[in-house]
């Protein structure tokens, strides 16, 4: 899957503080997870006799339900191919959504990254995001453990990440990342309760992505070199207040 983030505020903010590089990793963070040969799933993950559709990697994300927020009423909702890649692949072809996503181009490269999730092992769930029943945000639910990116940094078991973008010109600039990303992480520690970091990791390049997960709550851990991009490792402690 991608390791790409993306616009999350658009008018201009203050410059975050910059991250730890190169990372003297933090030692509480450290686990050292071993993975098994290529990328795949950290077998011991699972448990016995499951398959890991059946395990459910990600505690039914359909299930979480809404949230109240400070901007309205917020849900996740899996995406369904038939009903909603004509609006995410319109997002992703947003000049602003592509420099980050690089998923602009025809229908079928947008419906190619959904499918991957969809038709994959349940590591990775790709949501719309309702605010009092509109789609305005776009984002994956993902096992950053079992993920590519924890070759990256030192993850823990069931470490899960964040990928996000806001839909539409006319809903960035509003105060919404930083809203939608605090409801979104409690969402995550409340419901996995094996999980106890959230983590993300916007392009360093994607400021106001950066100054929305510091406002939710995250603190910039390092800077990583991922594919095709610097990133901000950004992490949000079960036991973290809002940074303001």
């Amino acid at each position: 899957m991608s390791l790409t983030d993306t616009d999350a505020e658009a008018l201009p903010v203050p410059t975050p503080p910059d991250c730890p590089s190169p990372p003297p990793w933090d030692s509480e963070e450290t686990l050292n997870l071993r993975w098994p040969g290529e990328p795949g799933l950290l077998h011991a993950e699972l448990p016995a006799q499951c398959s890991p559709r059946e395990a459910d990697l990600l505690d039914e994300v359909h299930t979480w339900g809404p949230t109240p927020t400070p901007v309205g009423t917020f849900e996740l909702i899996p995406v369904r191919l038939g009903r909603d890649l004509p609006l995410v692949h319109g997002w992703m072809n947003d000049p602003a959504i592509a420099a980050f996503w690089e998923l602009a181009g025809p229908r079928d490269r947008t419906e190619r990254h959904l499918r991957a999730q969809l038709d994959g092992d349940g590591r990775s769930v790709p949501c719309l995001g309702l605010l009092d029943g509109t789609a305005l945000s776009y984002w994956e639910i993902y096992r950053a453990d079992l993920d590519p990116l924890a070759h990256h940094y030192p993850a823990r078991p069931h470490d899960t990440g964040i990928h996000l973008l806001i839909g539409g010109a006319a809903h960035r600039g509003r105060g919404l990342g930083s809203a939608l990303l605090t409801a979104v992480a409690a969402q995550v520690l409340e419901r996995r309760r094996a999980c106890t970091r959230v983590v993300a990791e916007p392009d360093l390049r994607n400021t106001p992505s950066v100054t929305a997960f510091l406002r939710a709550g995250f603190r910039c851990s390092a800077e990583v070199d991922l594919p095709g991009k610097r990133a901000a490792l950004m992490i949000r402690d079960r036991d973290r207040g809002l940074v303001r």
